[in-house]
């Protein structure tokens, strides 16, 4: 009996170790897990801030002829997907099967349908038609609005539009779009070059009211390989239009501000 009694103290001993040493292990495992999940780059809310990645979009061009062609292509090849337009979407094809997958063409309406993002680059006489025509299907998209009424045309939306600034008269005519000026104040061969370079980028100024739609605006220009240069709302956009100091600058983003007399870190 006694034999058996100290075999079960035994047992009964070893059995506390194990639980022991099992509850040892198991906090020790807790505890490791937590600490990689700390150091971890997934979990690490610092790292998730600094690690930014741009979605690509869907980008529709309304008028793909020098400059919007230039933009799209360009937005192409950073990995957006683009579907070029104008009144004769034949004439991009040849460019679209250059591009290959991402890029794709049709008419005005189907690029507006197509696009989440629109880019219009068209005379700036079409923004009231264009307009009315696609009312049904820009309300509430990110317009990029390149348009510029012509310095020799003085009929009445070009008087319009430098009474009231070309930034609200075009945001009468695209109503109920999030639009932002953007690329309406450079040519399109100063972007093509600046894609090219490393250094002194393109300042291109950017102007609107809504914050994501700028912020987005914003984004596309460096996609593209230039700086954006953000002035301010929409009224602000008559320092960029023609006959401001920052209409076809075609200068780099710190001239750019100097001209326009905004902050470096504006």
């Amino acid at each position: 009996m006694n034999s058996s009694m100290n075999n079960y103290e035994k047992r009964k001993s070893g059995s506390k170790m194990d639980r022991r040493r099992f509850y040892f292990v198991s906090t020790l495992s807790i505890v490791t897990s937590l600490l990689l999940m700390v150091s971890s780059p997934t979990n690490n809310v610092s790292a998730q801030t600094e690690i930014k990645t741009t979605k690509p979009l869907r980008i529709g061009i309304i008028g793909a002829g020098w400059l919007g062609g230039t933009v799209g292509r360009l937005l192409v090849q950073a990995g957006h997907e683009v579907m070029f337009s104008s009144r004769h979407p034949e004439n991009h094809l040849s460019m679209v099967r250059e591009l290959g997958a991402r890029a794709f063409a049709g008419n005005p309406r189907q690029a507006a349908e197509f696009g989440t993002v629109l880019v219009f680059a068209v005379p700036y006489d079409a923004l009231p038609e264009l307009g009315k025509a696609l009312k049904d299907v820009l309300y509430g998209k990110i317009v990029l609005d390149a348009c510029n009424p012509s310095g020799g045309n003085e009929n009445a939306l070009t008087r319009e539009a430098n009474t009231k600034g070309v930034a609200q008269t075009s945001v009468k005519y695209l109503a109920g779009t999030r639009l932002v000026r953007a690329f309406s104040a450079v040519d399109a061969t100063a972007i093509e070059a600046s894609s090219k370079r490393q250094t002194a980028k393109l300042g291109i100024p950017l102007a609107g009211n809504d914050t994501e739609a700028v912020r987005i605006a914003a984004q596309l220009v460096r996609d593209v390989g230039s700086e954006p240069v953000v002035v301010g709302n929409l009224e602000s956009a008559t320092s960029f239009q023609r006959g401001g100091p920052g209409f076809r600058a075609n200068t780099t983003a710190p001239e750019l501000r100097r001209l326009l007399g905004l902050s470096d870190g504006k």
